[in-house]
C-alpha cells in the first residue's frame, strides 16, 4: 500500500495496510450504528401476549392480554425507581387486544377480545383510577371492536380502526369525551386497518402501519387526522411495513417498534418519525423481535412489555425492556 505524504509516496508494510483498512471499516460501521440503548428490567409477574400498557405519573401499568388462547384480566404496576412490580385490581372482564389510553391521571380501556384467537370483540369501556385502585364501567362504544388504536387529543379520546364482531377489519373512528361521558363519530380511516400504531403529536393523530385484513396483509401506510378539518392526509410511510406493533411518543418522535409477519417472522425494528420534517430514522433495534406488546414513556425512558417472540401468539414473554436515546 502506498500513502502520499506531501510530495513523497511512502510504501507501507502489508500487515499495517490491512490494519488501517480494518480500522477504517470499523469506524464507518460504528458511525452507521442506529442510536439508542436497551436495558433489561424486572419481568412482569405473569407472561402474556397482546397486552396493553399505559403510564400514569411515574408508574407503568400492564393490562389484560392473553395466555394459552384465553384472555386475562390482570393489571400489574411497575415502579421504575425500585424496578419492582405489584398486582393491582384486575380488569372487570378478561380482555386481550384491548385499546388503552392514559388521561388526567386515569387509564381508559376500550373493547378487546374475550379470547386471544380473535373471538368475542367487545364494546365495553372501563376507567381505572390508580389513586384508589378502582375500576368503573363507562358508556360503551357504538360498535364492538378489538385491536384498535387509541390517542388522546385536546382532552378527548379517539378510538380508531380495529376488528369487529365478525372479525372484519373496520375504518371506524369514534371519539369519547371523558368530561361528558358521551361518544361522537369522526371521519373514518381512508382504509380499514387493525393492529396499527396510533399516536397524537402537534395537534394531529398519526395512524401508522398495521393490517389491512389478514395477518399477512401488513402495510406501511401512514395517515394523519386533523381535527380542525375532520379529514385525513397522507404522510411518509413506515420504512418497514408491519403489524402488531407497539408505539410511543418519545422526545418528540413517534416510535414504532416490533411487529409480525406470519408465518415465521417477528420484527426487532425500532423506527422513529419526526412530524416536523416528515422523515423516518432507524433507531437501535430491540434485543429480539416481538409483537402484541405494550409501551409507554416515563421520564427520559420508553418501556415495552410482554408480547410474543414468534408470530401468531407463540413464545409469549414476561420481558420488560427499556429504551433510552441520549
Amino acid at each position: 500500500m502506498e500513502v502520499r505524504m506531501g510530495c513523497r509516496v511512502v510504501s507501507l508494510p502489508l500487515a499495517f495496510s490491512i490494519a488501517l483498512m480494518v480500522a477504517a471499516l470499523g469506524a464507518a460501521a460504528q458511525s452507521q450504528t442506529p442510536p439508542g440503548t436497551w436495558t433489561q428490567k424486572a419481568p412482569m409477574p405473569a407472561v402474556r401476549g397482546e397486552v396493553a400498557a399505559a403510564a400514569v405519573g411515574d408508574k407503568l401499568f400492564a393490562l389484560g392480554g392473553g395466555v394459552a388462547g384465553k384472555a386475562v384480566a390482570r393489571n400489574e404496576e411497575y415502579d421504575p425507581a425500585s424496578d419492582r412490580w405489584r398486582e393491582r385490581a384486575p380488569l372487570p372482564q378478561p380482555r386481550d387486544h384491548l385499546g388503552v389510553a392514559a388521561h388526567d391521571g386515569k387509564i381508559y380501556t376500550f373493547g378487546g377480545f374475550t379470547s386471544s384467537v380473535h373471538q368475542g370483540a367487545g364494546d365495553v369501556v372501563f376507567e381505572y383510577d390508580p389513586a384508589n385502585d378502582r375500576w368503573r364501567t363507562l358508556a360503551p362504544m357504538k360498535a364492538p371492536r378489538a385491536a384498535v388504536g387509541v390517542a388522546v387529543l385536546a382532552g378527548k379520546i379517539h378510538v380508531i380502526g380495529g376488528r369487529g364482531l365478525d372479525v372484519v377489519t373496520v375504518a371506524t373512528h369514534e371519539v369519547y369525551d371523558p368530561a361528558t361521558g358521551t361518544w361522537s363519530e369522526a371521519a373514518p380511516l381512508p382504509k380499514a386497518r387493525d393492529h396499527m400504531a396510533v399516536v397524537a403529536v402537534a395537534g394531529k393523530i398519526h395512524v401508522i402501519g398495521g393490517r389491512l385484513a389478514g395477518p399477512a396483509e401488513r402495510t406501511g401506510q401512514h395517515d394523519v387526522y386533523d381535527p380542525a378539518t375532520n379529514s385525513w392526509t397522507s404522510a411518509a410511510p413506515l420504512p418497514t411495513p408491519r403489524s402488531g406493533v407497539a408505539a410511543a411518543l418519545y422526545k418528540g418522535m413517534i416510535l414504532v417498534l416490533g411487529g409480525e409477519l406470519p408465518p415465521n417472522h417477528t420484527f426487532p425494528e425500532n423506527e422513529g418519525y419526526d412530524a416536523a420534517s416528515d422523515r423516518w430514522a432507524a433507531l437501535a433495534p430491540m434485543p429480539a423481535g416481538r409483537h402484541g406488546f405494550g409501551g409507554a414513556v416515563i421520564g427520559s425512558n420508553a418501556y415495552f412489555v410482554g408480547g410474543s417472540l414468534t408470530p401468531g401468539g407463540g413464545g409469549i414473554t414476561d420481558q420488560l425492556i427499556m429504551f433510552n436515546l441520549p
